[in-house]
Formats: structure tokens, C-alpha cells, sequence
């Protein structure tokens, strides 16, 4: 059952295409305003935004339009809050590192989904799935939170303002946690609807041909 009403493929390139002239808009107030974080979080996520164009080009690997938008919005709304909403907006971190770990999850579960439906030896039962996503999920988030710790102590020694910081312990249980409630979620509602997206990973790139 379709939790969501799914959005055309013209809807989707619109709406793609709204928030990659944005993306510019936030790079170019950077460069104005001399905002290191708006300049190189906004680079970035646009280079993001066309990865789905790019794996339709490349691999004949058509997406989902809802999973386009999934993955552009998540890093629109990080490089949002990066050009000054994470200061002016308490719960913005909490939104976007929620949908960010819904992305993770959603990769890692495909990428396992496709691996089960490539081989007729490997049997990986939905619950088993979820536990993964959760535990990958947890496990990369808190890879992310030393990657951080770790661009702090750059900035301290150098003095150059990294596009990434933490901001305390309560910052980073905060963040793990939201994480959580990302995987979780993918985990008990996304099954359903990525399922079709690990079909097409596995017949385009595994090969259609179980082992």
C-alpha cells in the first residue's frame, strides 16, 4: 500500500531542479558573505543532486522518482541549514539527520536485498533485515560523529573553519539518536517499496542470473 501520493517524473525534475538553482544560490551568498560552510556543503550536495541522473545515464538504472527526490532533498536541507538555519532553527539538525540516516539505510538495505536476490543460497528474512539497517545505520553515525570529533581538532590546530562541527556530547547522543529514528523507520515501512529498487539493482549491475 502507497503511503504517499508518488510524484510524476516532469514533478520530480521540477522540484530537482528548484532546489539545485537554490543549491547555487546558497554557493554564490557564500562567496559574498564569505561563508566557508555555505560554499563547500553547497558544492557538495549539488554534485549529490546528480547522482540519480547520473545512474539513469550510466547504468540504465531508472530511480523511483520519489527515491530522487528522497536523496536530493536530504542534501538540500543539510546545506540549508548549514548557510545559518542549524543556528536559527532548534529542531532543524533533528530533521535532517533523521532523513540523512533514512537515506543510509535505504542504500544499505537495497545493497543487501539485491545480494539475497542474486544468489539462490542466501535467504535473509525481513526481520533480519531490519536488525541490519538499524545496526548499519547505528555503526555509521557513529563513524560520522568521529569524523566530526576528528574535524574539530583540525580546526583547532589550524584555525580553518571545517563545513562540519560538533557541538558537545548533548549534540551528539542527539544526533545518534534521530539517526535511530531514520533506520527505524525505513526499517518498518521501507521494505515494501524498495524492494522494486533492488529487482532493477540486481538485474542491471549483479546480473540477472541468480547463482
Amino acid at each position: 500500500m502507497t503511503l504517499l501520493p508518488r510524484p510524476s517524473l516532469e514533478s520530480q525534475r521540477r522540484l530537482t531542479g528548484a532546489m539545485q538553482v537554490l543549491l547555487v544560490v546558497i554557493v554564490a551568498y557564500g562567496f559574498l558573505a564569505g561563508e566557508q560552510k555555505a560554499i563547500s556543503n553547497g558544492v557538495m550536495a549539488f554534485l549529490v543532486t546528480l547522482i540519480p541522473a547520473a545512474l539513469e545515464r550510466r547504468y540504465d538504472l531508472p530511480l523511483d522518482p520519489w527515491l530522487a527526490l528522497w536523496i536530493t532533498m536530504a542534501v538540500f536541507l543539510h546545506t540549508v541549514g548549514s548557510a545559518g538555519f542549524y543556528a536559527r532553527v532548534e529542531w532543524w539538525d533533528h530533521m535532517t539527520h533523521a532523513l540523512s540516516a533514512s537515506l543510509v539505510a535505504a542504500v544499505g538495505y537495497t545493497t543487501l536485498r539485491a545480494v539475497d536476490l542474486h544468489s539462490n543460497g542466501i535467504r535473509i528474512p525481513s526481520r533480519f533485515a531490519f536488525v541490519f539497517i538499524v545496526v548499519m545505520v547505528l555503526a555509521f553515525g557513529v563513524l560520522w560523529e568521529l569524523f566530526e570529533f576528528g574535524l574539530d581538532i583540525v580546526a583547532t590546530e589550524t584555525g580553518i573553519d571545517m563545513p562540519l562541527a560538533q557541538h558537545g556530547l548533548d549534540d551528539t547522543i542527539l544526533d545518534l539518536m534521530y539517526n535511530t529514528v531514520g533506520a527505524v523507520l525505513v526499517g518498518l515501512f521501507g521494505q515494501a517499496h524498495l524492494s522494486g529498487v533492488a529487482e532493477i539493482v540486481r538485474d542491471r549491475l549483479l546480473g540477472s542470473v541468480p547463482e
